[in-house]
């Protein structure tokens, strides 16, 4: 497994182009690999990416893979081809070193969902979360089966609602359309409307393996179009 870093050079037109359609930045990434990577099962390693639009005006691309990928045609399209380059690490060292206990800052891009139905008989569909509440609710119903516990606030704290009980803050909601070929019918144009936000926070790791299945196969739905990818840091 490898964690890729990758830096935009946004004064560029093929930046501007990739980082505003998510099929087309899929597609790029999906490119960097040398053998198209084999579709994933839901238990198995995928390829996952995330933008971080940070505050300095650093747009970065995250990526993690099986493989190393070879990002050269971004940076020519949407980099500094002379300058810049893109940084590869060998993730299974940090992953193996996860322990049950341990606190760690994460950064999630998600796309919170949940599947109503408007009529009896009829079948559910997905819909976005579109409240900070909701949102947050969604990612408190993730920690049991993904292995964490997201970090209360220290009692001595405020807390003038329940949304300042956790160490998490729900921010950068975008939302997404494009359009979309169907697969089973090539003249079929569809139109995808997806919602992403962006968790920053502290967690604590219950169950290890269950972490690490999260950090290599990505949580929640549209991971495809950059949406699953958690990232963790040492807590301050």
């Amino acid at each position: 497994m490898y964690l890729t870093r990758f830096r935009f050079n946004t004064a560029r037109t093929g930046a501007r182009r990739l980082l505003t359609s998510p099929q087309i930045l899929h597609a790029a990434v999906m490119q960097s690999f040398a053998n198209v990577p084999a579709l994933p099962d839901g238990n198995s390693p995928r390829v996952l990416w995330r933008l971080d639009r940070n505050a300095n005006n650093q747009v970065l691309l995250y990526i993690v893979s099986p493989d190393r990928p070879d990002l050269t045609h971004i940076v020519e399209q949407a980099g500094w081809p002379t300058t810049g380059s893109w940084d590869s690490f060998a993730y299974a060292p940090f992953l193996d070193k996860l322990t049950a206990g341990d606190i760690w800052t994460f950064r999630l891009t998600a796309n919170p969902v949940h599947s109503i139905r408007t009529r009896d008989g009829e079948p559910t569909k997905r819909t976005a979360h579109i409240t900070v509440r909701h949102q947050l609710g969604w990612l408190l119903k993730q920690q049991e089966r993904a292995g964490f516990t997201i970090c209360e606030q220290p009692k001595e704290l405020p807390r003038p609602t329940d949304m300042d009980e956790y160490q998490v803050v729900v921010h950068d909601r975008r939302s997404l359309d494009f359009t979309k070929k169907d697969p089973a019918r090539s003249s079929k144009i569809n139109n995808v409307q997806i919602l992403t936000v962006t968790y920053d926070g502290r967690l604590r790791i219950d169950d290890p393996d269950k972490v690490r299945a999260v950090l290599t196969t990505g949580l929640g739905k549209a991971k495809a179009y950059g949406c699953g990818l958690m990232t963790l840091a040492p807590a301050q």
